[in-house]
């Protein structure tokens, strides 16, 4: 599934796409959404948001567009009626005199009134999404010591997308290696020092991400080893899927846990106990 970073990613590639130009024709696969294929012809996109792991496709007339990828959706920019070959089912498409703005396979797509919006029930759940809002590493050690949050653990924590919006399996694994913290913590186990770090780690990583593509490992060390001519599934992360090859830092083998059915991976000797 993926993550924050990359659904900011295709959410700037939809922007950037649309926003701005007048929707000509507008698809809507599913029945009960048909009615405002009319309704939006001749409409503006104003900007495109995302929230965690859904994206807002703000109009102007009133109306907001939400979609949530899940697993398998997947957003596609093209030239006007430019279809990509693929055997993925078509969602929904925005097309305008020079962009389609095209989303295949996702399921969940609802039309929102702006006033709506944050009534939504993922809306309406999700924690603080650090790619769109403002969010400080203050203010997320004080989200840290929430009584509904402070006794879970790590690593089913940070995969809740009430808690942080965004995180999903590689970046919970990248934060808390980078944080030292061990899989098995809760909030309540840790001092001060390492809920900063953590917190510190979260917005890092989740900015880099976005950034660079994916890439989580540090990125000094990650142009040495392009040089070196090391593959990019070998120098994209810290630990994330890398069980059994050595930490980058201490030289361990990389170990592998699982939590709720779900891969973690951390270094037993950087994020000892």
């Amino acid at each position: 599934m993926p993550e924050g970073p990359e659904i900011r990613r295709a959410a700037d590639q939809v922007e950037k796409a649309i926003k701005g130009r007048t929707i000509e024709e507008m698809y809507f696969a599913f029945p009960h959404l048909e009615e405002y294929e009319e309704l939006f012809r001749g409409a503006t996109c104003i900007r495109v948001d995302t929230k965690g792991k859904a994206m807002l496709i703000r109009l102007n007339n009133g109306y907001t567009i939400y979609s949530h990828n899940q697993l398998y959706g997947r957003w596609y920019s093209r030239n006007a009626y430019n279809y990509p070959k693929t055997n993925r089912v078509l969602r929904m498409a925005i097309h305008n005199e020079k962009k389609s703005a095209l989303l295949y396979s996702a399921s969940d797509i609802d039309v929102l009134r702006n006033e709506e919006v944050e009534n939504h029930p993922f809306i309406k759940k999700v924690g603080p999404d650090i790619l769109s809002e403002r969010v400080t590493a203050e203010e997320l050690v004080e989200r840290f010591h929430q009584k509904r949050f402070y006794r879970r653990m790590w690593s089913g924590l940070l995969l809740d997308q009430a808690f942080i919006a965004g995180i999903g399996n590689y970046l919970r694994s990248e934060i808390l290696y980078m944080a030292r913290i061990h899989p098995t913590l809760r909030p309540v186990d840790c001092s001060l020092s390492q809920l900063e770090s953590l917190a510190e780690a979260t917005i890092h990583l989740m900015v880099q991400s976005y950034k660079m593509g994916g890439i989580t490992n540090n990125l000094e060390l990650v142009e040495r080893l392009k040089k070196q001519g090391v593959k990019r599934s070998k120098y994209r992360h810290w630990v994330f899927n890398r069980e059994g090859e050595s930490c980058f830092q201490c030289g361990r083998e990389i170990e592998k846990m699982m939590v709720a059915s779900r891969r973690a991976y951390y270094c037993p000797y950087c994020q000892r106990l």
